[in-house]
């Protein structure tokens, strides 16, 4: 498959030391987005990780999460960085790798009981998808999944998630490089 060799890497961005995997070039590349697509599409269509509505990180989580959630017919919930959404939200401040960051989901987002598929980009450290979680367990969501294009395992992100419970899905893997 083709998916890792698409994505651009760019050295000390957004800082020094940080090696950036930039899913743009993989996206604009019509049979990449493609391959993206209808891997998740097929991976969720046969039913084994049953949920109620997809939920994106923005904002590249935004793109992979509402194309998945029209092939799968199923509903799109929006976490946005704060400030960004107009109702009434809960947040949850997180650590970056490189930083810190505040989230935020609509109140009325996820009902109680609301099985969750998260979808973002990108798994690093954890700490947006680990916020995001959080979020959607305060208004009574449950995870079902987290789905990811890239995994980066060196960074920490998927052992986080597995300890904290989680189960997750990435397409592919920056290792060590």
């Amino acid at each position: 498959m083709p998916i890792k060799s698409k994505i651009r890497t760019i050295p000390d961005h957004p800082k020094k030391g940080i090696m950036f995997r930039d899913i743009t070039t993989l996206i604009k590349d019509p049979v990449g987005f493609r391959l993206v697509i209808d891997n998740f599409t097929q991976r969720y269509v046969k039913g084994d990780i049953d949920f109620d509505v997809v939920v994106g990180i923005e904002s590249r989580g935004f793109i992979i999460g509402g194309a998945l959630a029209y092939t799968l017919g199923k509903g799109f919930v929006p976490v946005r960085k704060s400030g960004k959404l107009p109702a009434e939200t809960i947040s949850h401040e997180y650590e970056l790798e490189y930083g810190t960051d505040k989230i935020e989901i609509h109140k009325d987002a996820v009902s109680k009981g609301t099985k969750v598929l998260l979808v973002d980009d990108l798994l690093a450290t954890g700490g947006t998808a680990l916020a995001a979680a959080t979020l959607i367990e305060k208004l009574g969501g449950v995870i079902a999944e987290m789905a990811f294009i890239v995994d980066l395992p060196d960074v920490g992100g998927s052992k986080r998630l597995r300890e904290k419970g989680y189960k997750f899905y990435a397409q592919t893997e920056f290792e060590g490089d």
